[in-house]
């Protein structure tokens, strides 16, 4: 069952206004280990906001985030270090080699030597760009450069990968070469938090939170959300909760 797996990544709470405008109020989630949850939610939502808090570069008004047990306010350098992420933007070096961002990025988490080069042939095998790792990043494909973050964000076998908004501006094939290169690594135990407002890649997490307006509307599997809903399919759900068109494949 996946509610006796261990919990990776816990909120309980968490609160974040910008001036006078609430983006989260009291927002509570778990991640369990092997489990891909997908926070789905139209624009402006909230999901950028608590990755945001998730990932240190802001801090919450008021709430608790712990990751794999550890505080972000008391141990933030333990607790980041086991999380993995994907930002919506790309951060990448472009004028940099596949291989040389990678270097860069094991060398921040102090992996060097062997052990760098060993998992750096292991990650981009995983994610079929081993025949690229002396291509420079911008030469490569929209598709092949999410392909080289995720490579990036594996480096450090985090026990949690966040992804934002990953597969934004890719094509249908590239999203869903992604999605499944992600979803597999549930069998390795790594906790997934796949923040999206496609209601198609939302259908094959193992539970879904509904963020509307910086609340949580709903959360469990998709088919129990649909019947909850009464209706026929998630993006329908999805639209009766939030009142907003759902979205689809582009």
């Amino acid at each position: 069952m996946t509610e006796a797996r261990e919990v990776l990544l816990e909120a309980q709470g968490v609160r974040k206004a910008y001036g006078a405008r609430p983006a989260l109020k009291g927002v509570d989630l778990a991640v369990r280990a092997g489990e891909f949850v997908a926070l789905l939610g139209p624009n402006g939502a909230g999901k950028s906001t608590l990755f945001q808090l998730l990932t240190g570069l802001f801090d919450a008004d008021a709430g608790e985030l712990r990751v794999c047990g550890e505080d972000m306010r008391r141990t933030p350098v333990r607790a980041l270090g086991r999380i993995g992420v994907v930002f919506q933007q790309m951060t990448l070096d472009l004028d940099l080699s596949v291989e040389a961002n990678l270097v860069f990025h094991a060398r921040l988490h102090g992996i060097g030597g062997a052990e760098s080069r060993v998992r750096i042939a292991d990650v981009l095998a995983r994610v079929g760009l081993a025949e690229r790792r002396a291509d420079r990043v911008r030469e490569l494909s929209g598709g092949n450069r999410r392909k080289v973050e995720l490579a990036r964000a594996l480096l450090h076998r985090p026990a949690v990968l966040l992804m934002d908004e990953a597969t934004v501006g890719l094509d249908p094939a590239s999203r869903r070469h992604l999605l499944d290169e992600v979803l597999a690594l549930r069998a390795a135990g790594v906790g997934v938090l796949w923040a999206t407002h496609l209601v198609d890649e939302a259908e094959v997490a193992d539970r879904v939170l509904v963020l509307h307006r910086g609340e949580l509307l709903a959360a469990g599997r998709p088919a129990e959300l649909t019947r909850a809903a009464g209706c026929a399919h998630l993006a329908d759900a999805f639209l009766k909760l939030t009142g907003t068109p759902q979205a689809a494949e582009p």
